[in-house]
């Protein structure tokens, strides 16, 4: 962000997701595709806050989880797995999930908070996702995430001090309550100025109608409408999770 820019002139836009949840990768590179083409990208303020689709949950394979959510058996989830994959690979993304397990993903989250006020948040979520959709690792596991941080920079000891305190949990908690305020049952969810609230991975031409409508209403500078953004348009994939 330019030094010279107001606070009233930046437009925020804050998004909830987990680091296990398959749509909110592909969300994020539908966005920032979205973001790369706004005239005033440099004036956007992008804020990733955690959201746990299985809080206290115990580790499970990925097509357990998904079969007693949505019902069907483990030849129905992988292909509904398989919609997902072709979807991340259209965003350049490599998905395998072969194997992939759920589990609560708090300290995954505590440790992109932590990586983000050592000025490596946005590196931090990215390496956690790659990690657990590409590399097949287990990110809810400490052992795991206490390599990831190491490699993305972070000092191992101090991670792991602040793993074995109550640090960030507060924190994780409080996002969670926010997204279930703005009326989120779900992720990736999106909340651009305050204003709109955008579930799933949506297109990139509709984060673009919605960062060109919002710039426009705020009276920053006024550019052309292209209708509303709202989640009618969220089809049977943008929306699961």
């Amino acid at each position: 962000m330019a030094d010279d820019v107001m606070p009233g002139d930046v437009m925020k836009v804050e998004i909830w997701s987990d680091v296990i949840c398959p749509w909110c990768w592909i969300g994020k590179a539908r966005f920032e595709k979205a973001l790369a083409a706004f005239p005033h990208a440099g004036r956007v303020e992008v804020t990733h806050h955690a959201y746990r689709l299985d809080p206290g949950g115990k580790p499970e394979e990925v097509v357990t989880s998904l079969g007693r959510k949505y019902g069907g058996g483990p030849d129905q989830i992988r292909q509904m797995m398989g919609r997902v994959v072709d979807a991340a690979a259209g965003e350049g993304l490599v998905y395998n999930t072969e194997g992939a397990k759920t589990g609560d993903t708090t300290d995954a989250h505590r440790i992109i908070k932590f990586a983000r006020d050592k000025g490596l948040g946005d590196l931090a979520l990215d390496r956690l996702y790659a990690a657990y959709f590409t590399d097949g690792i287990h990110v809810v596991e400490r052992a795991a995430l206490l390599d990831l941080a190491s490699e993305i920079g972070l000092d191992r000891g101090e991670v792991q001090s602040m793993l074995t305190s109550d640090a960030y949990i507060a924190d994780v908690t409080a996002d969670q309550a926010q997204a279930q305020r703005f009326g989120a049952n779900g992720v990736p969810f999106f909340v651009i100025d305050g204003k709109y609230g955008i579930s799933g991975a949506q297109e990139p031409a509709l984060f673009a109608r919605a960062l060109d409508q919002t710039w426009a209403e705020s009276g920053r500078t006024a550019l052309k409408s292209f209708g509303d953004a709202n989640a009618d348009a969220c089809g049977p994939d943008g929306c699961a999770i």
